[in-house]
């Protein structure tokens, strides 16, 4: 039986100064939002300001530019989406033809694939965005959702668990029934990955939902811009433009731009949590 090892007084402390570290950022954007540009330089940074402009803040979100805010959160969600579902596909098929089906150049192939992982992602917005004028796509979803469906270290993630959650002898008693390869996929080898599913779903989704310099160079209309794009040029031209600065009603939109985030954490959490720890124990 393991024994629970309990803190000292010296690693709660560390712990403690470690968590306000964490949520103090959290707290300035949440007392912000309560504020008028005035009351954010003139007021305590950490603390509530009164009168409260939170309603005025929220009507000037959703209503400044003809309401383009919650165009840009629908566009948020479609890349987000769309991206996280192609890319559990996409590392759901390869990571099983890796772990199950021996062809020539397997290794080779696998490893160079996981070498990408090494490649700054901004090394590559430069050939995406000629191949993407090339093909006539620039300016469209596509622009932003293709990139994101080759996700080398969501293909690493799913080979681990087709190794550790679908045993080969399972699917040659499946074969030996008469059953096609499709329907082991599908039917008998997905719901035994569940959790490596969620797990890169939830990874892909993240970095998706946070991508900003891919969008910022392949779409120049604001009415495709991601809410991290729309976000930076209402910050932009609010000062440039000679027009009132809105620097809470930005905060306030930020504090909304994680929300989908953290509820996808939440309600997901104990599939990925779980996904990862059986990946790890495989590794």
């Amino acid at each position: 039986m393991l024994r629970r090892e309990s803190f000292s007084p010296v690693q709660w402390l560390l712990l403690a100064i470690f968590t306000v570290y964490c949520l103090l950022p959290l707290w300035w954007v949440f007392t912000t939002m309560f504020k008028d540009n005035g009351q954010l330089f003139a007021s305590f940074g950490l603390w509530f300001a009164t009168p409260s402009h939170l309603t005025s803040n929220l009507h000037e979100l959703f209503t400044r530019d003809d309401g383009i805010f919650t165009r840009w959160l629908l566009n948020s969600v479609v890349y987000a989406g769309a991206t996280a579902l192609g890319s559990v596909l996409v590392s759901a098929m390869a990571g099983y033809a890796f772990s199950k089906f021996q062809f020539t150049g397997r290794n080779a192939i696998f490893t160079i694939i996981l070498a990408t992982i090494m490649v700054p992602s901004t090394a590559l917005v430069l050939p995406i965005f000629l191949l993407m004028q090339k093909t006539g796509l620039l300016n469209t979803y596509w622009a932003v959702i293709l990139p994101g469906l080759v996700n080398p270290f969501g293909l690493y993630l799913m080979r681990l668990f087709w190794d550790a959650g679908f045993p080969t002898e399972l699917m040659e008693a499946a074969r030996i029934d008469g059953a096609r390869e499709g329907t082991i996929f599908w039917n008998l080898g997905l719901p035994l990955v569940r959790g490596g599913l969620v797990t890169v779903g939830l990874f892909a989704f993240v970095g998706a939902w946070n991508n900003f310099f891919l969008p910022l160079v392949v779409v120049n209309r604001s009415e495709l811009f991601p809410l991290t794009l729309g976000l930076s040029v209402w910050n932009q031209t609010s000062a440039s433009s000679g027009r009132e600065p809105i620097y809470t009603v930005i905060v306030l939109g930020a504090l909304i731009s994680i929300l989908p985030l953290v509820i996808a954490f939440l309600s997901l959490g104990r599939y990925w949590q779980g996904g990862l720890a059986s990946g790890a124990v495989k590794g």
